[in-house]
């Protein structure tokens, strides 16, 4: 069954788990803010009253727009669904595992990143022209720093591979080591930059001067609209993924091992949540910064990254 049905099941599983955790874990993290500020909130299941009524709406396309805009919502859907089926969320036990690399991974979110940039010009607007131009600096700052990060755990595992990464961590016991404590603080700041989370940007603004991903969307309506948005979801609940299967995989099943699933998900459930309480407190304890202070920002999270590396050939190796 290992060679045939079950890493299909496994694989499928594990996508559905993407698609339909990511709103509900969006929808997790607003909750979250509503009650901490003292607000009703409007449940868990908002984020998908969002998208069914933005899948209804009609689309309305600028009339110079060409091919790469109307492309890019589904390059950027059909990213994060790749993305979502090579990093290990529930098992490692993934037929993509091959493939599961973090150079890999990394170029898939690049590709997305690459067309949403050209879809905000395409239209001609300043605002979205403005929003890619910064999305584009913040991207060059974060690649080489999550490579970093996660060549620190490859170190430790001495693969690049993500299922591998997490199968090599999950078979020693838990230990504190300096290389992964920096390589965490690293990856949890660029997390927040990657996600259009506070320090770096705010999700729920729309304020011209200090938006980034929101400049690139605003010519957006209907279902291109949704399939960005579903997206964006999936992206920030790919990351908390991938921080877990780098530095907290215990939990996540290993290969030939379904018993491990009812387990594994009922964790996976817990980490997220944990992870939204924290993302929580990071946006009601902290503001904005300003645009010019995101580089020094991206800057300490690669010199982090690279402290980690060093510490390991130094201490650990």
């Amino acid at each position: 069954m290992r060679e045939g049905l079950y890493p299909v099941l496994i694989e499928c599983l594990q996508v559905m788990t993407v698609l339909i955790g990511a709103p509900l874990f969006a929808g997790w993290i607003k909750a979250l803010k509503c009650w901490s500020q003292g607000r009703s909130s409007a449940g868990l299941l908002q984020p998908f009253r969002d998208l069914s009524r933005l899948f209804i709406k009609e689309t309305v396309l600028a009339e110079n727009a060409s091919w790469i805009f109307t492309a890019t919502p589904y390059i950027v859907f059909g990213s994060a669904v790749v993305a979502g089926a090579i990093i290990p969320v529930l098992s490692v036990d993934l037929p993509l595992s091959a493939m599961a690399d973090i150079i890999a991974l990394v170029a898939i979110f690049a590709i997305a990143r690459f067309f949403l940039a050209l879809a905000g010009m395409d239209t001609g607007t300043a605002f979205g022209g403005m929003g890619s131009s910064r999305e584009m600096m913040i991207g060059s700052l974060t690649e080489p720093a999550v490579l970093m990060s996660v060549f620190t755990v490859s170190l430790v595992s001495s693969s690049t591979s993500l299922s591998h990464m997490a199968h090599v961590l999950t078979s020693h016991t838990i230990e504190l080591r300096p290389s992964l404590a920096f390589a965490l603080m690293s990856f949890v700041m660029i997390a927040l930059a990657e996600t259009g989370r506070i320090p770096v940007d705010n999700p729920s603004t729309h304020l011209e001067l200090t938006m980034i991903h929101e400049a690139m969307v605003l010519e957006y309506s209907g279902r291109h609209l949704a399939l960005i948005e579903w997206a964006n979801m999936m992206k920030l609940f790919l990351f908390a993924a991938l921080g877990i299967a780098c530095f907290f995989p215990w939990g996540i099943a290993g290969a030939n091992e379904i018993w491990m699933l009812p387990a594994a998900v009922l964790l996976l459930v817990l980490k997220l949540a944990l992870i939204g309480v924290f993302i929580v407190f990071i946006e009601t304890m902290f503001a904005k910064m300003r645009i010019f202070r995101v580089p020094e920002f991206l800057g300490m999270s690669f010199l982090l990254a690279t402290l980690g590396m060093i510490s390991f050939f130094i201490l650990e190796s």
